[in-house]
């Protein structure tokens, strides 16, 4: 029975023993079980396992290698923490684990640098990861003994991020509006800039068609075509008018451009930028009108001008016509603008540019070169006669006063040159150049007419611009003097004065006439100088006059235009005279009617600071522009003097003796002394005593003389005047 116990006892111990080896055996196999579950989940995560012992302040990593085979191991070292990780991020991880181990934090989390050659990664020399762990053991006390947790490498993650962070920064800061679109063209994301731009934000627009934007003024279908084109060809540029949440229209150029991606259905997604550039076109709009077009006045400039102007020689050389250049310059407008002021006369020339297009028609190209230059072109003329009928249609134009802008009326007039294709020219810069050359011609004739071109003017241009040189010259060398053309009274046959002449002998050119050279010198400004020349050699030549006993008579100095507009010139009247000692009411300015009438308003309040001085204006030439009465009365002038044209038609033409008739009755009536110009015979001298004409002046009574032979001629005619009204008295 013992021997059967035992047996029984020996047999039940090795039952217990073989199912306690069973046992072991099913336990450690699910160890390994879960042991390759655990290195299943590191390797597939891309994770590693640490632990640290706080103790020994030792960190140990274990790390799931991938042999090929499909077998994992784990590999332990130990390490110092301060040879694995970066030394710039030591003191961060120090400070968070010892804020774990307080208790202060509920885990240990950290971002930081380890070495490369660490059994966390092998790629580089430093790599980034995220290490997360927590307590895991505890001394009795309750302490943390021993950390652990797991690490990541996030090297490449964190680049990742990197890029996205610039390419999100670098949208924002975009001044383009960007934008995100889906496979059906709505919207999934846009920048700042596109709120800016369009005045739709993120929200506004999210998940809504593109066609939001499209304009509805301009035509419809671009938007439309754009999206089919990008859809197709997988990128497209170009520009097209846009809508603002607002509803303005506001142009864009546009970049759109496919992005693939990898969805079942290819994730198709498209990329839209876009730039305002409605202040950029408008720009290079007002650059290219700058360039092409007067800015004041808004006609083609001197650069559209030759080109319109070669293309109508190309088209007349095609078919044979003419083409006609009409060079338009204002007369006298520099005194104009000079009085007036540079504002008006900006208007003025606004005004001649109107005046201009609608004499000729929009259907012909009217320029403006420069200042007062303008240029006609006529194209497809049959004949020369018809430039000459068009430049005289200008002029006629011309004859009712301007309005400008400020609805003050003025008074301009024109002098046109003409040159003709093929007949003069044959390139648009020979063109104006005899066109240029005609007009001159035609200022030299008087003004407010019109020349056609000929060979003969080449010939004068070039005289007129040599003697523009010499006249620089003249003033130094002595070559100007002046003569004086005595003034009789035809009640008294009394000499009452005499009018200070201007003249030029030149050693190269001989005699050259006043209306030669004194329009260039009111051109080039010498007139200034040279006027106060022959005001101060009149004033001496009357003070010795008067010295010599003839201390009743009157000198008249022709003033210029700028020489009145000077705002100082009647100061220097004054000093002339002081110097001089010549009293003010023995000088008289003379001014031309087409200067007084201008601006008579601004020349009443300039003359009247001559007539403070007590010096007497009179009006030259009076009877060749365009006088209004009502202007004429007031003006503090004291003398008028009636054309010499008026004159030499008085014995032979009834018009002309008229109007000599009439002048002399309104001047009486206005209380003014008037002097008839170029009396050349006694019947012309008789009729205007018989008209009552104060005084005359002219040939018939002298030729112009020098000061001293002036002086000899007037004490002869008052000696001779003496004996015969002693002869009428003798007994």
């Amino acid at each position: 029975m013992i021997a059967v116990a035992m047996a029984l006892l020996f047999a039940a111990a090795c039952i217990a023993v073989a199912q306690r080896a069973r046992a072991a055996r099913r336990a450690v196999a699910r160890l390994q079980e879960r042991e390759l579950s655990f290195r299943m989940a590191l390797w597939a995560s891309g994770q590693r396992y640490w632990d640290f012992h706080v103790p020994t302040a030792r960190l140990r990593y274990l790390v799931a290698k991938h042999d090929g085979s499909r077998s994992y191991d784990f590999s332990s070292e130990e390490a110092d923490p301060a040879a694995v990780i970066h030394p710039d991020d030591l003191p961060g991880v120090v400070d968070t684990m010892h804020r774990h181990v307080a208790g202060e934090t509920p885990e240990f989390a950290s971002e930081h640098r380890v070495r490369a050659d660490s059994p966390v990664s092998t790629r580089g020399d430093w790599v980034w990861i995220r290490a997360r762990g927590r307590a895991v053991e505890f001394n009795p006390d309750g302490t943390i003994l021993r950390l652990a947790g797991t690490s990541l490498d996030i090297g490449r993650s964190r680049a990742v991020e990197r890029e996205n962070r610039i390419a999100s920064e670098v949208l924002r800061s975009m001044s383009e509006a960007v934008a995100v679109l889906d496979a059906q063209f709505r919207f999934l994301s846009v920048n700042p800039a596109f709120a800016r731009i369009t005045g739709h934000d993120a929200a506004d627009v999210t998940g809504r068609g593109a066609a939001v934007l499209d304009s509805l003024e301009h035509d419809p279908s671009s938007g439309r075509a754009m999206r089919e084109a990008v859809a197709r060809d997988g990128r497209w540029s170009g520009e097209m008018w846009q809508r603002q949440r607002n509803g303005e229209e506001f142009l864009c150029a546009v970049e759109a451009a496919t992005v693939l991606g990898s969805d079942a259905d290819g994730g198709r997604m498209y990329v839209l930028m876009l730039s305002d550039i409605t202040l950029h076109k408008r720009a290079e709009e007002e650059l290219r009108y700058l360039a092409n077009f007067d800015a004041l006045t808004d006609l083609p400039n001197r650069s559209l001008l030759a080109e319109r102007l070669s293309r109508a020689i190309v088209r007349a050389r095609r078919e044979g016509s003419r083409v006609a250049v009409l060079f338009l310059d204002l007369d006298r407008f520099k005194d104009i603008n000079d009085s007036l002021g540079h504002a008006v006369g900006d208007r003025i020339l606004r005004a001649v540019a109107a005046r201009l297009q609608q004499a000729v028609g929009h259907g012909q190209i009217v320029a403006r070169l420069a200042g007062d230059e303008f240029t006609v072109i006529l194209e497809d003329l049959a004949v020369p006669e018809d430039a000459e009928r068009v430049a005289r249609e200008i002029i006629m134009a011309f004859e009712a006063p301007l309005l400008p802008e400020d609805g003050q009326e003025v008074s301009v007039s024109a002098s046109i040159g003409i040159s003709l294709y093929p007949d003069h020219a044959q390139v648009p810069t020979e063109l104006l150049k005899r066109a240029d050359a005609a007009m001159y011609q035609a200022k030299a004739a008087g003004r407010r007419t019109w020349m056609r071109y000929d060979d003969s003017m080449e010939t004068a241009i070039r005289r007129r611009a040599t003697l523009a040189g010499a006249l620089h010259k003249a003033l130094d060398r002595g070559e100007l003097r002046v003569v004086y053309q005595p003034r009789q009274s035809l009640a008294s046959s009394r000499i009452t004065g005499a009018e200070a002449l201007l003249r030029w002998s030149s050693p190269e050119h001989g005699e050259i006439p006043p209306a030669d050279f004194i329009p260039l010198a009111e051109e080039n400004g010498m007139i200034l100088e040279i006027g106060e020349w022959v005001l101060r050699e009149a004033c001496l030549a009357q003070r010795r006059w008067r010295e010599h006993g003839l201390s009743d008579l009157t000198v008249s100095v022709n003033m210029s235009v700028l020489q009145l507009l000077r705002g100082d010139f009647a100061e220097v009247v004054r000093r002339v005279l002081d110097d001089t000692g010549v009293p003010p009411q023995a000088l008289e300015l003379e001014l031309t009617e087409s200067v007084l009438m201008a601006n008579a308003t601004q020349t009443a309040q300039k003359l009247q600071a001559f007539r403070e001085l007590g010096v007497s204006l009179a009006i030259d030439d009076f009877g060749t522009g365009y006088s209004s009465l009502a202007y004429l009365k007031r003006l503090p002038i004291t003398t008028l003097k009636i054309d010499q044209t008026f004159i030499a038609d008085l014995c032979h033409d009834r018009e002309g003796a008229s109007i000599t008739t009439t002048v002399i009755a309104m001047a009486h009536g206005l209380g003014l002394v008037v002097v008839a110009e170029g009396v050349e015979n006694e019947a012309q001298a008789r009729f205007l005593a018989q008209h009552r004409c104060d005084e005359i002046q002219g040939y018939w009574v002298s030729q112009p003389i020098d000061a001293m032979s002036c002086m000899a001629f007037i004490h002869n005619r008052q000696l001779a005047a003496g004996q015969r009204a002693g002869a009428v008295g003798a007994p």
